[in-house]
């Protein structure tokens, strides 16, 4: 039987032919690459990016001396009366000092967080018919994998509230400079290994409980009651989340409290702080209390501000400004 495949011949000299079903293939699979990256990156909204970029930006402000107070907890493994001892004598010049990374980072990442979230949910939906729930853990983690990208702000938020790093760098922009010129990129990338796991996971953790308050809370009619309602929801959530995988911070500021040294794994360092705090699994929990409040009031303002400019750009949507008129001659 006749073969119906078409040949053309090769460029080399034994002559040899190539199937024109080659390059139909080829060109097949650049079709369907550029079919997949329409409808996947189709699915964003930049919407979800700028809620979550502006949720952020009020909350970093209100609780970065919060912060602070947690960090040297965090660090030091002291009491709170301590902490703030310590603080009170550095002075109040360098109690917002280090807010810049976080505040870059944390508008960046909330608005990764919720923009590519949704993006990667309503595709997964969409496109392969997930279920709801399967299309959530997977957008979750898929959010947090891209927002450890922004680790090199935390990096630098640690060095600049660690004191005895003080006498290296005056500001943000000096502290990026010092770690690269002297350590390289790599450098700013240490931690990575507990970030990476706290992101995914309280990630997926957050959006499926979210979603789920949502939909079985009552619904309110007044403004006052629906405000108050998601901010309860979202302080709660957050609160819990952010208690549940606390030792994965500890972990990460330890390592990041180093620099220049080769860094140790994120296992070896859990059972090094867990010896030096008198092997005892509470004492992993230090500046946590501290921590918890102030993880209630940060997701319940950002989840209340969250959802107040999403209705705004919501009624844009449905009721866009009018077009002037043209005046008549």
């Amino acid at each position: 039987m006749k073969s119906d495949v078409a040949v053309v011949p090769d460029d080399d000299s034994t002559g040899q032919t190539a199937p024109v079903t080659t390059v139909a293939t080829a060109v097949n699979r650049s079709h369907h690459a550029n079919i997949f990256l329409e409808r996947f990156f189709g699915a964003f909204q930049w919407e979800e990016f700028a809620c979550g970029c502006g949720s952020a930006f009020v909350n970093i402000a209100v609780t970065y001396p919060i912060y602070k107070i947690i960090f040297r907890q965090m660090l030091h493994g002291v009491p709170v009366g301590s902490a703030l001892l310590q603080i009170r004598h550095e002075g109040l010049g360098f109690l917002y000092r280090g807010m810049l990374p976080p505040l870059a980072q944390k508008t960046i990442s909330l608005s990764i967080m919720f923009g590519v979230f949704d993006g990667t949910r309503r595709y997964l939906v969409e496109d392969y018919r997930l279920n709801d729930y399967g299309a959530k853990v997977i957008a979750g983690v898929v959010a947090g994998s891209v927002e450890s990208i922004l680790l090199p702000f935390e990096r630098v938020q640690t060095l600049l509230a660690d004191s005895k790093f003080h006498q290296y760098f005056s500001n943000t922009q000096n502290a990026f400079r010092y770690v690269v010129t002297n350590y390289g990129f790599r450098e700013l990338y240490r931690g990575i290994e507990p970030v990476f796991w706290r992101n995914g996971l309280s990630n997926a953790l957050f959006f499926m409980l979210r979603e789920e308050a949502s939909v079985r809370l009552p619904k309110r009619k007044s403004v006052s009651t629906r405000t108050a309602q998601e901010f309860i929801a979202g302080a709660v959530i957050g609160a819990s989340i952010s208690t549940l995988f606390y030792p994965l911070n500890v972990i990460k500021v330890s390592l990041q409290s180093d620099m220049g040294q080769k860094s140790e794994g994120s296992w070896h360092a859990c059972k090094r702080i867990f010896r030096e705090r008198d092997s005892r699994i509470g004492n992993f929990y230090r500046g946590c209390a501290f921590n918890t409040g102030r993880s209630f009031i940060s997701w319940g303002i950002m989840n209340t501000a969250y959802e107040n400019l999403k209705k705004l750009f919501n009624q844009r949507k449905l009721y866009p400004d009018p077009v002037p008129m043209a005046s008549s001659k």
